[in-house]
């Protein structure tokens, strides 16, 4: 099972800033197109007071930052020359939703909605929704929000799809900076009821669920997987998996992740049937062009094993 799509993260919320320009974008998608993604995914469009474009509504709302360059308008124009899907992540307050303040985020969410979507809804590449409002359990309001956000948009846009990647409350989902695992996690019976409710309360607002596959053990990856994808064909849902690049076993927060585990969550994806494999993310943790000199070995490993033409 081959990666065919990759999340874009220009804020960078924890990790590092690459600053790079169009030239080195460019680079990257023609380094992520020739091991065939075809699919990129802005993991948000603003969080907290730094944005990606320059969104009149959020710096008098939230008083955000202007950016120096309009980034959706250079990743469309990169994906629109690549021939890739662009979705749309929306913005994140970083409180609001956080304080089950879920009605408060949905109006921001839907002005932004309405901003994009006259700014850049009739870009060639632009081809659905990524609502960026992640969680690993039935959290306070994260139902309705789901459900309000993924109904807006669609009706917005012509029915364009919408997707999340939530997360499993599993042992790695550990306080950052204090412990790498927690000594229990949800387990997969109650992972299941708790996804089942939400699934069945997101029906037709939400079209592709792409859970997050890090914060389980590996050992433990297939059952998860294998659920979720039970549970997104029982509402009507695609089921990606988001095959994390960077590790979480390691102590500094975050690296690139080693090929072998690699290996093992895409042949877990495989073997749960899952339709397509996503990363968080390529441009730092697998890309040859990334920071990280690390994440260009990956690549190389990537490419060697799928038998890929590489750089």
């Amino acid at each position: 099972m081959q990666i065919t799509g990759t999340f874009l993260d220009e804020i960078s919320h924890d990790i590092p800033h690459q600053n790079w320009g169009r030239a080195e974008w460019d680079r990257d998608f023609a380094s992520m197109k020739s091991i065939g993604i075809d699919t990129v995914i802005l993991i948000r469009c603003g969080h907290r007071r730094f944005i990606t474009y320059p969104s009149g509504y959020l710096m008098e709302r939230e008083g955000c930052y202007r950016p120096s360059t309009d980034l959706v308008d250079l990743f469309l124009d990169l994906a629109e020359k690549y021939g890739m899907k662009f979705y749309f992540g929306l913005y994140d307050s970083g409180k609001y939703w956080h304080n089950h303040e879920c009605e408060r985020e949905m109006e921001i969410s839907r002005a932004v909605a309405d901003e994009v979507w006259s700014r850049y809804g009739e870009r060639k590449a632009f081809g659905g929704w990524y609502l960026n409002f992640e969680v690993s359990r039935a959290f306070a309001g994260i139902t309705e929000l789901y459900a309000g956000m993924g109904q807006y948009v669609k009706q917005l846009s012509g029915n364009l799809p919408t997707m999340i990647s939530p997360y499993i409350d599993g042992i790695k989902l550990a306080v950052p900076g204090e412990e790498l695992y927690k000594e229990d996690s949800i387990g997969i019976a109650q992972h299941e009821k708790e996804w089942n409710e939400i699934l069945k309360g997101i029906q037709g607002a939400v079209d592709i669920v792409a859970f997050q596959d890090g914060h389980c053990d590996y050992h433990e990856l297939a059952d998860y997987l294998r659920v979720n994808k039970k549970l997104t064909d029982r509402y009507g849902m695609t089921s990606w998996t988001n095959c994390e690049s960077f590790d979480r076993d390691m102590p500094i927060h975050f690296l690139p992740i080693k090929w072998d585990k690699m290996l093992m969550k895409l042949e877990a994806a495989k073997a749960a049937g899952i339709e397509k494999a996503i990363t968080f993310e390529f441009s730092h943790f697998m890309s040859p062009n990334s920071c990280y000199r690390a994440a260009g070995h990956l690549f190389d490993r990537y490419c060697e094993h799928f038998n890929l033409a590489g750089r």
